[in-house]
């Protein structure tokens, strides 16, 4: 569905990504695990377009120079140069790191806001959906979303997403500086969104204990490369990747 070949992003003279391969089937869960500054973001930007738009504002501004290079395919097509709206059309959404929500619009307004791809049928469906998932937005739809606790924030920033009709949805570090209790909460939810909803999901972060046991494979990022790859349970049997990213 969505694969990523020899990707490579520098920052001026700094390797970003490095050689990176990546791939996420229909209605599979995909998870990326790595450190800080181990490229994850980096990899989101690159798969969801927004490399682009960084890349172009820089350069425009006489800031950093971003280069890019390797291969995006989706389905077959060639991504690689596609604007980030374009990709977005085609189903390809993105749940930024730190939610990035408009604080002062209300929970019904930020979520409105990201049905600017449905229909009007879509978007009416797609938000009873959001609201029975996360039953706690509905009763919240009229506080502005600068107000939320962090848990009630990353529930709006993935139903937003949710809203643009996403078919594989990019979660960019959807549990940082939460509790684990609402982790587990958001994680049962991101597989019941792919079960429901048919929806594929690739999902970074740099912890593998909440994460894991919903993925159908992953990758290890470290200093911008994937150094090791596999399903579920070969990672969590391997003591490498339990020492380093499930603290055992």
């Amino acid at each position: 569905m969505l694969e990523a070949s020899g990707l490579m992003v520098f920052y001026e003279n700094m390797l970003a990504l490095n050689n990176v391969a990546l791939r996420c089937g229909e209605d599979e869960i995909v998870g990326v695990f790595g450190a800080n500054s181990a490229g994850k973001s980096t990899l989101m930007y690159a798969l969801s377009g927004i490399m682009l738009d960084v890349e172009k504002k820089e350069r425009m501004a006489g800031g950093e120079r971003i280069t890019l290079a390797g291969e995006v395919r989706y389905r077959g097509r060639d991504i690689m140069n596609l604007k980030a709206s374009k990709r977005a059309r085609l189903g390809i959404v993105l749940c930024p790191e730190r939610r990035r929500l408009f604080k002062e619009s209300t929970v019904l307004e930020n979520l409105k806001i990201g049905a600017y791809l449905a229909t009007a049928a879509q978007a009416k469906e797609t938000l009873a959906y959001v609201f029975k998932i996360f039953p706690a937005l509905e009763k919240l739809k009229t506080r502005l979303s600068g107000f939320l606790s962090g848990g009630e924030q990353q529930m709006l920033a993935i139903g937003r997403a949710l809203m643009a009709q996403p078919k594989i949805l990019l979660l960019d570090e959807p549990l940082l500086g939460l509790s684990p209790l609402m982790q587990a909460m958001l994680m049962r939810a991101v597989r019941e969104i792919r079960d429901e909803r048919r929806i594929a999901i690739i999902v970074t972060e740099q912890y593998a204990r909440p994460v894991m046991p919903i993925v159908d494979y992953a990758f290890i990022l470290e200093n911008g490369s994937a150094v090791l790859e596999g399903v579920r349970d070969d990672l969590m049997d391997n003591p490498d990747v339990k020492a380093a990213y499930f603290g055992v």
